[in-house]
């Protein structure tokens, strides 16, 4: 069932708040359902898993410049956590997204490690194409690095042609790259899910 959350105005510097019910012009969904999410101080969103990427658009909310903020949780299986943020979004499978790995923060094993936090932008410069063409420039570890199933905060700065990336307050972004998209045409944004993966989001506040 398809439950909806009040999205948040634009350009807004305060976290949004659920509506009393969910509807459909709250989000626009792509390949998944979505339920609201109360918990302890989180007011979001909570994915379905599916095959394939998931996005839920922001309705009638813009964004170009500034910072994305938001709590998010995945979990700790191996390639089915890809939780994040799509943002200059076209339509919906051209966007830039930045999205974490869970599964990897904490892992013994030092590659998948760096494989923590990614950005791309869909659908020419997805994950692959970039580590065959630009190896370990559009991903990194994330340090230190959250616990795997709990919730962690996130701020995505997009501004001056970089996008950054940090995490739980920290004052060193876990990653630091020049856009792969010079033009932006799009502006919608969403929360984002890949392959295979649920996950639950919150707490979103965008500054201009």
């Amino acid at each position: 069932m398809l439950t909806n959350v009040g999205a948040v105005a634009q350009s807004t510097t305060s976290p949004f708040t659920p509506s009393a019910s969910i509807n459909q012009p709250a989000f626009q969904v792509v390949n998944r359902t979505i339920n609201a999410l109360t918990e302890r101080g989180k007011t979001g969103i909570r994915f379905s898993a599916a095959e394939g990427v998931g996005i839920a658009w922001l309705a009638d909310t813009e964004f170009s410049e500034g910072s994305i903020e938001f709590d998010i949780r995945g979990k700790d299986v191996v390639q089915r956590s890809f939780v994040g943020v799509a943002f200059h979004g076209q339509d919906d499978q051209t966007y830039e997204s930045v999205y974490f790995r869970p599964f990897n923060f904490r892992s013994t094993d030092p590659v998948r490690k760096t494989h923590a936090v990614q950005y791309v932008y869909a659908p020419k410069f997805e994950f692959q194409t970039l580590r065959d063409t630009r190896k370990d420039e559009f991903e990194n570890a994330v340090v230190p690095a959250p616990e795997p199933t709990a919730w962690f905060h996130a701020k995505v700065d997009v501004r001056a042609g970089r996008v950054r990336i940090f995490v739980n307050n920290a004052p060193t972004p876990s990653l630091d790259v020049a856009t792969l998209n010079s033009t932006p045409a799009g502006k919608r944004i969403g929360f984002w899910v890949g392959n295979n993966s649920d996950g639950e989001v919150a707490n979103l506040k965008l500054t201009k």
